[in-house]
């Protein structure tokens, strides 16, 4: 069917040989016939010995199309099943013409091979004769038993072996020529068995077994050139070349069988590279898998058309892929012992180098586009932003709650993490990391930015450049600064390294298991501490900022001076005690962020409360370390007065108790004080003694108890005995409304 179509669809003889017109008339005409003798005709052109199949396929093929070769092909494959068929017929019609003539020849053949054995005979007692050898069986009888022996020996039957010798020739010559390589091979070595027997037992004389072993190497030195010139034909498949230098090697000829496969290899790799066209838009892992199955050393070629375009683009995923699949096909040849791993990865690591720190300046990038429009509200993962967990209802407060810039920046360094675990083994952990480290703080400096008043803070000095960030204007919208760092510095970033970790470790211990274990900890817990201080960092920046809005006022006087308690003593009537604006305000500020914090560190409350502390802090060291208040309280021209200190004692108090367990730590606890006794001293040094004209100690707590209870709102407290529409009351009430109204503007 397939020759009938080849003839349907082309004209005859165009492509230089006639068309069979169909199987079936091929072998209707058994060994003669038109078709017979067409197919003879046919085939003579393959059966002389200077043809060249390559210049065959070269002229027939170098006008034809692509249809027209598929043609020729199928013409090829139909005409040689014809051909098996034409010989399959003619052996069968002359079988029995065969089997006699095998008959006549195996007869001849016998009587062939006791002429040669009479001859060998004679010749080698010509030969003994000739080199003066003492033939034993003319010595071993009387005179005249020479004779008698000659005759026995002529008249004798050859032995098996001289038999087997005398056939051995011939039947290596049928095996050679069937291409029975594997038998031929057995042969040779079976009859180099024979020799070796042979003499020992003397069961061949000397010529036989020199003629037998002049036929072994002959034979062998034939079956080798088969071998090379089989080898050497470009239809030779590779199981076929194997098998050819598997025989060459078992001939005693390894170092031409090494050549050979070297030859072969490098004229298959020519040919199949030239199928394999690498392009920018091609996909690299197919090219690197496609070049990884023709030859080894391809890394200069891998380097060329996939790394080199990967690490320029940040393509960091497609590079590890390249890398995984070449290292797959090293690792294949170290169980044979050929260890090329190192090589490969000496060459691989700039450019995956490259790579990484595209990728970490595209992420570096991304981020800072997304602030600049940032609204810094806090949600959860949007859609196409890939979340920690599977979303649904059960495990939606597991989901972190992150303003959009920080919700991009977490996904991007998660598939980061990812793309970087496959390239371990080259030792890139540690640059990662720290590359990791500096796109985090490239994005603290971009939130420190965003905090009303710090454009002139040393953080826009700090690689910044002209990023334009969005202002953080409310407080809300300030505290998420905080929330969006703190949570990707403790949870969210530690948690992806810690998984490039324990693949880190995993890999590691194949090689030194538990070596590393004791110093890895320590690793990432140094650099977790690193995160952790860039967050420190924007956290007193949050700090100082609000700090300053508390102490200094929009004109730039201060709300916090020496002037404020020396002043005081110069008014004729008592003043009404309650704790100075600046420090209700610091307490109205702190349990209004406080409350926004308590539902935005869910989990996380003791960040909140070290923040608080830290803004308490902030104000109070401020007045601890400044020298020109101090100077003027200790030594300006009007002394701090009875009423000043008990101001200044009041508002101290005031601090302690609203701060205790929620806004106050142990130093600044101390600093207080510190302050304490220092005004108290300076006091002292005009002469008069302190504790003379301040109150007991139950007069600050109840006044500072009143006052905090007003802000928070609970009314008169449990132990005081004023109530709420008291002067002191309305007085506080009034203070705290105003600052209320201040602190929202």
């Amino acid at each position: 069917m397939a020759s009938a179509k080849s003839s349907r669809s082309r004209p005859a003889g165009h492509s230089g040989v006639f068309p069979v017109g169909s199987a079936a008339a091929v072998g209707s005409g058994g060994g003669g016939g038109d078709g017979g003798v067409q197919l003879a005709d046919k085939l003579k052109i393959f059966k002389t010995d200077n043809f060249d199949p390559d210049a065959y396929v070269q002229s027939k093929c170098q006008t034809m199309n692509e249809k027209e070769i598929r043609h020729l092909c199928s013409y090829l494959q139909d005409l040689k099943k014809a051909s098996a068929e034409e010989m399959r017929r003619s052996v069968y019609a002359n079988y029995a013409a065969f089997i006699r003539t095998s008959k006549e020849i195996s007869d001849l053949e016998g009587e062939l091979l006791s002429i040669r054995n009479l001859l060998n005979t004679q010749a080698a007692l010509i030969h003994g004769l000739s080199e003066g050898v003492q033939i034993d069986s003319l010595t071993s009888g009387p005179e005249g038993s020479a004779e008698d022996d000659i005759s026995k020996v002529e008249d004798q039957e050859p032995s098996e072996i001289q038999k087997w010798s005398a056939d051995f020739p011939d039947m290596l010559d049928v095996l050679l020529a069937e291409r029975r390589v594997d038998e031929a091979l057995d042969a040779l070595d079976e009859a180099e068995r024979v020799a070796v027997d042979a003499k020992r037992k003397q069961t061949l004389t000397a010529a036989e077994v020199s003629a037998l072993k002049r036929s072994i190497s002959d034979n062998r030195q034939r079956l080798a050139d088969q071998l090379a010139e089989a080898a050497c034909q470009s239809s030779t498949r590779g199981i076929e070349l194997r098998a050819a230098a598997s025989a060459l090697k078992r001939l005693g000829d390894g170092p031409r069988a090494h050549s050979l496969l070297l030859s072969a290899h490098n004229q298959r790799l020519q040919c199949n590279m030239q199928t394999i066209h690498p392009s920018s838009t091609s996909y690299g892992g197919a090219y690197t898998a496609a070049l990884a199955q023709q030859v080894m050393s391809f890394a200069l070629l891998v380097k060329r058309h996939v790394l080199s375009s990967c690490a320029a683009a940040g393509g960091l995923r497609a590079a590890a892929e390249c890398v995984q699949i070449s290292l797959g096909h090293c690792f294949l040849l170290e169980a044979r012992g050929l260890s090329v791993s190192s090589v490969l990865l000496k060459q691989f690591k700039p450019s995956l180098v490259q790579a990484l720190d595209a990728n970490l300046r595209r992420i570096e990038e991304s981020t800072a586009a997304l602030a600049a429009a940032d609204n810094w509200i806090l949600t959860y993962p949007l859609t196409g932003i890939r979340p920690l967990t599977r979303s649904s209802a059960a495990n939606l407060a597991l989901q972190p709650k992150l303003s959009s810039s920080a919700h991009r920046f977490n996904s991007m360094v998660q598939d980061f993490f990812e793309d970087i675990a496959p390239l371990l083994s080259l030792q890139l952990g540690g640059s990662s990391m720290d590359g990791i480290t500096q796109i985090f703080n490239s994005y603290v400096n971009l939130l420190i930015s965003a905090l009303p008043g710090s454009m002139d803070d040393e953080a826009n000095l700090d690689g910044l450049g002209n990023k334009i960030v969005r202002m953080a204007e409310t407080e809300e919208q300030q505290l998420a600064l905080l929330a969006n760092a703190s949570l990707l510095a403790e949870e969210l970033l530690p948690r992806a390294a810690m998984k490039l970790s324990s693949i880190n470790q995993s890999m590691d211990d194949l090689h030194k298991r538990g070596t590393d274990k004791q110093n890895r900890v320590p690793e990432q817990r140094e650099w977790k501490r690193k995160l952790q201080r860039m967050v420190d960092r924007l956290r007193d920046n949050f700090c100082r900022q609000h700090a300053l809005e508390l102490i200094f006022t929009d004109e730039g006087d201060t709300h916090l001076s020496a002037e404020m308690y020396i002043s005081m003593d110069n008014t004729v009537e008592e003043p009404e005690w309650v704790p100075s604006p600046i420090f209700q305000e610091l307490y109205v500020k702190l349990n209004r962020m406080a409350s926004i914090a308590a539902e935005m560190f869910v989990g996380r409350e003791r960040f909140a409360t070290l923040l608080m502390m830290r803004l308490t802090e902030t104000v109070i060291l401020w007045l601890s370390e400044d020298q020109a208040f101090w100077e003027e309280i200790e030594q300006g021209a009007k002394p701090l007065g009875p009423l000043g200190l008990q101001q200044f004692y009041l508002d101290m108090q005031f601090v302690i108790i609203f701060g205790q367990g929620r806004f106050l730590s142990r130093h600044v606890h101390q600093v207080i004080l510190d302050v304490i006794d220092r005004a108290m001293a300076a006091f002292s040094a005009t002469g008069m003694n302190p504790d003379s004209v301040l109150p007991g100690d139950d007069w600050f707590m109840d006044v500072s108890q009143e006052v905090v209870s007003m802000i928070s709102g609970r009314g008169r407290v449990a132990n005081g005995d004023r109530e709420v529409n008291s002067p002191t009351a309305s007085v506080s009430a009034h203070s705290i409304s105003s600052f209320k109204s201040h602190g929202s503007s």
